[in-house]
């Protein structure tokens, strides 16, 4: 499945096409996976000090209900979403299905021009204009029905 649905993306999209794809050059790398769960304050020691990792500091979101905590790996974050809403999408999740990985964020510097240019390509997307995020930088997401339930971020470095 993927090989057909990266490249309409414009993931891979090498070789004899003229049109600018995202993989070439405008999405600079994966920046970071979502991890949705239950209780952060519980769970993110755990995960840390497991993996021997650097405890980070858990940031409160109240206008959104939320808390997020970041660990960096490199060049790639581990993003940690609490919701603590009892109606929200993702503590809907959560009760659902327990702690789980929600999406990875592709970098790029050129936000609407991505999106701009996967709706171009028929690619279906739940924002069609960047949101502020839970870190304060521009995101938007892909529909993930149209990549068979595997949600994808866009985000600002």
């Amino acid at each position: 499945m993927w090989k057909s649905v990266l490249p309409t993306i414009g993931i891979g999209n090498k070789g004899g096409s003229s049109s600018k794809g995202i993989g070439e050059g405008m999405i600079q790398r994966v920046g970071h996976i979502g991890i949705l769960v239950k209780e952060i304050e519980k769970t993110l020691p755990k995960f840390t000090e497991a993996l021997g990792l650097p405890a980070p500091s858990i940031k409160d979101v109240p206008e959104r209900r939320m808390k997020v905590a970041v660990v960096s790996l490199g060049n790639l974050d581990l993003e940690f979403i609490e919701d603590y809403s009892e109606d929200g999408a993702f503590s809907k999740m959560v009760r659902e299905h327990g702690n789980t990985i929600h999406h990875f964020a592709l970098i790029t510097d050129q936000i609407e021009e991505d999106i701009s240019l996967l709706i171009g390509r028929g690619v279906k997307m739940m924002d069609s204009v960047p949101k502020v995020g839970l870190r304060g930088k521009k995101i938007a997401f892909l529909a993930p029905e149209f990549l068979g339930g595997i949600s994808i971020e866009l985000s600002e470095p």
